[in-house]
């Protein structure tokens, strides 16, 4: 009896204990619980059921302030705000209707809002390089920014995605952890000028990916170069009228352990088949802003870039934690390219403190380079309009060197928001001597529902 009186009383304390594990569970997936994935929850438990059953629905929130404190073009002090929803669902067909190694996603952005970059910190008649609030951009409309599936063939050995998309999905793919847009996402879309599309935009593609062993693969993609896409309006436009040419990258990733911590690099390079204008010479070979002819049209522009990233440390032996670098740099066609060269530099450390695990800080600085031939012929365009005050309404503004730099804490309030406060330092917006280097402050909320 004294055995059977310690079973029990065993039991009951598994029991207990258990339902304790289950009650905790169960808050954890309660609306606005701060260890819920989700802001909504788990729907009590639907949520959980269909992602179990292949269907993944998606929703988030991003949400940018930034107020000029000092300097800038225009030292009026104000804030804008910007932001982002995105809906979607992901979609794992195997477990849907048996397509072995098959996924799908469809995905819906919209923006909205103003920046603070545009005639704060810019002169509005060169603006800014880099963007101090990235979220800003692409019209204030929804998008279609996915709908693509993706097979996977020979044992996984080879990926194939195919729908419509934007090319920094896979190819010069970077985090976006930070608020100026020199340090966030792809940054050939930043600065290949006109041809290749930035998140929210898409464009009918297919991407191909050979995974060559656990650590390295080579991709190559081939993107329909539409510029009406970017039109209001047209965020959900699937036909080809419009179509100025194709957009094809090709990648080599390599994703190493170095002391047991992550690493990734890209190297990687673009062409786009498009006809593109030269930034200075005309149909005869001279300086068109002297003779006013037609800028002279190249067939074709190219670039290529490298991305690193490397975790340096673990935090006491934990790998979720610790001192992390990052890398990047775009080089592109001077004949036919605004910006010829950029570099960023970015560090960043996971759980600073034993009481904040979670939270992050980042630090980063960047380059951004116009082409001189750009400079050249603003130079010359000046010259042949007769001005040369820079105060006079018809000037060019003379653009060089851009610099910027960001120091942030990203805040980790739950498992499903985390507010990131930051400041940024612009030198020299646009490129342009003549504008006062800027310092902005900035608030990035991310949060998924």
């Amino acid at each position: 009896m004294k055995k059977q009186h310690v079973n029990a009383r065993l039991i009951c304390q598994v029991s207990a204990a258990a339902a304790l594990v289950l009650a905790g569970n169960a808050m954890a997936a309660d609306a606005f619980s701060s260890d819920s994935k989700w802001m909504t929850g788990d729907w009590g438990g639907e949520r959980t059921k269909l992602i179990e059953q292949g269907i993944d629905i998606k929703a988030d929130y991003v949400g940018e302030v930034g107020g000029n404190l000092n300097g800038g073009y225009n030292d009026d002090k104000t804030a804008r705000y910007a932001d982002q929803f995105g809906l979607g669902v992901a979609l794992d067909l195997q477990k849907l209707w048996g397509w072995d190694n098959t996924q799908a996603k469809i995905q819906l952005t919209n923006r909205n809002g103003y920046n603070i970059s545009n005639d704060r910190v810019g002169d509005p008649r060169a603006g800014t390089l880099s963007s101090s609030q990235e979220v800003y951009g692409r019209g204030h409309m929804v998008r279609l920014t996915q709908l693509w599936i993706q097979h996977q063939f020979f044992d996984n050995k080879l990926d194939v995605k195919a729908g419509y998309f934007g090319e920094g999905e896979d190819f010069n793919t970077f985090p976006c952890d930070f608020q100026n847009l020199a340090f966030c996402g792809s940054q050939v879309g930043n600065w290949a000028t006109n041809i290749w599309y930035n998140w929210p935009v898409s464009q009918a593609a297919i991407r191909v990916k050979y995974n060559i062993n656990d650590e390295l693969y080579a991709q190559i993609g081939a993107y329909n170069q539409n510029p009406s896409q970017l039109e209001h309006g047209n965020g959900f436009k699937l036909s080809g009228s419009g179509t100025k040419g194709t957009v094809l990258p090709v990648e080599l990733v390599w994703s190493p352990k170095v002391n047991s911590l992550p690493g990734e690099y890209r190297v990687g390079y673009y062409k786009s088949t498009a006809d593109a204008d030269d930034v200075r010479e005309d149909v005869n070979g001279f300086d068109a802003a002297t003779t006013g002819d037609a800028y002279k049209t190249h067939s074709s522009k190219s670039g290529y870039w490298f991305v690193a990233q490397q975790q340096l440390t673990s935090h006491n032996g934990d790998a979720s934690r610790g001192l992390n670098i990052a890398a990047n740099a775009t080089f592109h066609d001077k004949d036919t390219n605004f910006i010829d060269n950029y570099q960023s530099v970015m560090f960043v450390y996971k759980g600073p403190f034993d009481a904040r695990p979670k939270d992050d800080v980042g630090i980063g600085a960047a380059r951004i380079h116009v082409n001189d031939d750009v400079k050249k012929n603003a130079e010359l365009l000046n010259a042949s309009n007769g001005v040369s005050d820079y105060d006079n309404p018809v000037f060019s503004p003379i653009r060089e060197t851009e610099y910027n730099y960001e120091i942030n804490y990203g805040f980790h309030v739950t498992n499903w928001l985390t507010v990131r406060p930051n400041l940024q330092y612009i030198t020299h917006p646009g490129g342009v001597d003549e504008v006062d280097n800027a310092l902005v402050a900035g608030l990035k909320i991310q949060s998924t529902f």
